[in-house]
């Protein structure tokens, strides 16, 4: 049960990193970054959804910046190991990836190199990591105002850091006896109990303890019980859970199945659809009665992201379907990424990658 478990976590981690949450395209190895004049084609080595009005980009020695809306590099890949902007900032690494600061968009170091692990700012704090290992909370003065105190606990067996960032005001920390959770002045709110712990969503968090796995409230009630041999967080108003079959379905708030475990994999629901794996291994999406309402012959496919979905077909090239699963952009690219703020970024046979409206035209 606990190796089954471990590997559900790493490709759940592997998935996520699949969808616009946080896929991130590379190619190979280029030093030529622009196009020739009057292109607007750029040979990123990879590149990040738009937050903030601007999206990360990177080039071959792993250095990192951000260009805007029109493809402009306004930060220019001076710095390492950058997240995307968070309300007005984003985390950075030193050269030599030891230490950790954040940068405004102007590009300056607003928060300087000195904590070994950081997360992006979420509800005006972030979490960070000294060099003891422990965790605490700075603002966005940089000043530390929940003291590093909190260690992943032995329990977790996840790459985690012992801590997260606040969600709907809570945040998960470890202690000795496992994680609870903290409010925005660093006091216990649910004791440290549980062998791993994941964020609040829509008022319940996915916690875990002796291989289950269930929901709590803000209070700490067991509001979906630990039965569950996996689950995700609350979207939409429903959660995925997995059952001992290896099969994914999902439950409401009271903690009714609603949408029977028949999907070897799945994910949350998005602007009223979730994308689904059949035993065929292809994937289509189902609304919230569980009705398969785009049917399941894609390779790959992302969550819904502003009315669009991104597609892979058989021919390996990628493309966009709105929620009728109609193809509306079509499946032409090399790789694509979801839409944000509007935009899309594709990468064409040539390798060279372009920001796409949705109406698939190549902003000038």
């Amino acid at each position: 049960m606990r190796q089954r478990i471990i590997t559900s976590v790493i490709a759940l981690a592997l998935l996520a990193t699949m969808t616009a949450y946080g896929q991130t395209s590379v190619i190979k190895r280029n030093t030529s970054v622009k196009a020739s004049k009057g292109s607007t084609a750029m040979k990123w080595d990879h590149v990040s959804d738009y937050s903030e009005g601007m999206a990360k980009v990177g080039v071959n020695s792993y250095k990192e910046g951000f260009v805007d809306k029109t493809g402009k590099v306004v930060i220019p890949c001076k710095w390492r190991a950058l997240e995307s902007f968070s309300e007005g900032l984003a985390l950075a690494h030193d050269d030599k990836y030891e230490k950790c600061g954040f940068i405004n968009k102007t590009g300056a170091l607003v928060i300087p190199f000195k904590w070994k692990v950081a997360k992006s700012f979420s509800e005006g704090l972030a979490m960070v990591r000294d060099d003891s290992g422990k965790c605490g909370y700075i603002d966005k003065t940089g000043t530390l105002v929940i003291p590093c105190q909190w260690k992943q606990p032995k329990s977790d067996w996840r790459l985690g850091y012992g801590a997260s960032n606040f969600h709907d005001g809570l945040a998960y920390v470890g202690g000795e006896k496992g994680y609870g959770y903290i409010d925005k002045t660093g006091k216990v709110v649910i004791p440290c109990q549980y062998y791993t712990a994941w964020d609040f969503s829509e008022g319940l968090a996915h916690v875990e303890k002796g291989g289950q796995h269930g929901f709590i409230d803000k209070t700490g009630f067991m509001v979906v019980p630990m039965k569950w041999d996996d689950a995700r967080y609350f979207s939409e108003g429903l959660a995925l859970v997995k059952d001992n079959n290896d099969k994914w379905g999902y439950v409401d708030k009271t903690g009714k199945l609603v949408i029977p475990c028949k999907w070897i994999n799945s994910w949350s629901f998005s602007e009223g659809l979730a994308w689904v794996i059949d035993e065929n291994r292809k994937y289509g999406y189902i609304d919230k009665t569980g009705s398969i309402v785009i049917p399941c012959k894609w390779k790959w496919a992302t969550h819904f992201s502003e009315g669009l979905a991104c597609v892979k077909d058989e021919n390996g090239k990628y493309g966009y379907i709105d929620k009728t699963g109609t193809v509306v952009i079509p499946c032409k690219w090399k790789d694509a990424r979801s839409f944000s703020e509007g935009l899309a970024w594709v990468l064409d046979n040539n390798d060279w990658r372009h920001i796409i409206n949705k109406q698939g035209q190549i902003v000038k």
